[in-house]
């Protein structure tokens, strides 16, 4: 398969669909989301697995049966994906924990594995292999290739759980198909993230965050303006390490991997803008903060209960620069920007601020001001750290993945970048990224070197 190769026109047929339960009844009861949870809007997140024909010459149907099967055990203590999103009378979103249960599709692709255009996900898994959940909160598809395959895929609703509570679901529901115990039970104490009496917001989440009745006019795309598309590349450990070297300062802290990449998507995007002749408009970028840790603060019995906590625990943090100063400055100055306005947000008192302002809020919903970006402002993207996507651990009992990757296009006017572990586990990055046709065509023009198109060759599907 090359970078634009075959194995977009395929057929998938519905071979079945059920819907899978939890096996022990549940009690069914209210589960307030939390004041982060209530940050996020109705947008649902894609993530799937292709796994090569295993080699115990299992059957799909016995595949199949062996995930619904966990699927109905782990739905015991993930009880919340197996719920629905409801109103209350205050118009809140809350979660109904009636174990409604979750949606399985069972289907077959009229392609092989190898020949699977992963490079171009939206013609070969965006409406085919990531299933489109339409009720509840959480949806599966497994699908059989051609050469004997499989594609297992879901989509949640990110208003109930984070990528850190879905990688936490993703591998006890591989343990529950292993028959063994669950490493990581979830948590749903909301106590976690109550709000203070009285409460303290710090002026600088105003500059990050929006009540939705303030929120930018949208925008009108003329006839021919270009279009948000999903591409997905990997970068190789060397380059990556290169590129960490060149954004980092002599003789200050050496730059993370994250920094330095995000620095270096924020100067293309800035090299773009200048191509468009919006030299003197504002380009932000965003970088998603996970606040388990900064929650802590050395409090041993908090840090137990927060690394299970099932829900939203995110902030989204953003630099704001003017294009023409962005692709003037030297990629080190960048990467010292970034740092900036990251170190802002990596701390208790931001998350403590965030849960105080929502609260100050409600009912009136807030939305992070970088999803929505206004028509008068320059490009915006976000960068979500997927390190921690447990690929080499959604095992069900025929092999590792040969493959992951989160799918998500999120709906938003920004650009949405995630890297992740490579499944061959050697160092390098795999990065889904939905932006912009033409800041993707410069990237790839630009940086062809470090974006590698994933192809079926690196990840030994040939």
């Amino acid at each position: 398969m090359g970078a634009g190769g075959g194995g977009d026109e395929f057929i998938v047929s519905v071979s079945k669909r059920e819907v899978v339960a939890a096996v022990l009844p549940l009690q069914g009861h209210w589960l307030p989301l939390s004041n982060l949870d209530l940050l996020l809007p109705p947008v649902d997140v894609g993530v799937f697995f292709c796994y090569k024909k295993n080699l115990l010459n299992l059957t799909f149907e016995s595949m199949a049966g062996v995930l619904k099967k966990a699927l109905a055990q782990v739905l015991v203590s993930h009880y919340a994906f197996a719920g629905e999103v409801v109103h209350n009378s205050a118009g809140e979103p809350e979660l109904l924990c009636n174990n409604r249960g979750v949606d399985f599709v069972e289907a077959f692709a009229e392609v092989d594995l190898r020949d699977l255009n992963l490079y171009n996900p939206d013609d070969t898994i965006e409406g085919k292999l990531v299933p489109e959940k339409k009720h509840g909160v959480f949806a599966v598809q497994a699908t059989e290739l051609r050469c004997g395959g499989l594609v297992v895929a879901c989509s949640f609703d990110h208003r109930v759980a984070d990528a850190y509570s879905a990688n936490m679901f993703l591998v006890s529901w591989a343990e529950m198909a292993h028959s063994k115990p669950i490493s990581t039970p979830p948590s749903f104490l909301r106590s976690l993230l109550n709000p203070r009496r009285p409460g303290s917001v710090h002026p600088s989440l105003d500059d990050m965050y929006i009540p939705v009745t303030e929120l930018p006019p949208p925008k009108h795309p003329e006839p021919d303006s270009d279009h948000l598309i999903s591409r997905i590349y990997y970068i190789t450990a060397e380059q990556l390490s290169r590129l960490q070297s060149q954004a980092s300062t002599e003789g200050c802290r050496r730059r993370t991997k994250l920094e330095s990449f995000s620095a270096l998507l924020w100067k293309m995007v800035a090299k773009w803008a200048v191509a468009q002749n919006a030299n003197k408009k504002i380009t932000k970028m965003g970088v998603v903060v996970d606040g388990r840790t900064r929650l802590i603060e050395g409090d041993e019995h908090k840090a137990s209960l927060m690394g299970s906590y099932f829900g939203n625990v995110l902030s989204i943090p953003y630099g704001a620069k003017q294009v023409d100063e962005l692709n003037e400055k030297p990629l080190e100055w960048v990467a010292d920007k970034v740092h900036e306005f990251l170190e802002g947000a990596v701390t208790k008192e931001h998350f403590l601020g965030l849960i105080d302002w929502v609260e100050a809020l409600r009912p009136m919903p807030g939305l992070a001001k970088i999803y929505c970006n206004g028509s008068e402002d320059g490009p915006a993207f976000v960068v979500s750290s997927g390190q921690r996507f447990p690929v080499c651990k959604v095992d069900f009992g025929w092999g590792m993945p040969g493959f992951g990757s989160y799918h998500f296009p999120w709906g938003g006017d920004a650009g949405y970048v995630m890297p992740m572990p490579s499944p061959t586990r050697n160092g390098d990055w795999v990065v889904y990224m939905h932006l912009l046709k033409g800041q993707v065509e410069l990237i790839e023009a630009e940086a062809a070197h470090l974006f590698r198109p994933l192809t079926s060759t690196y990840l030994n599907f040939d």
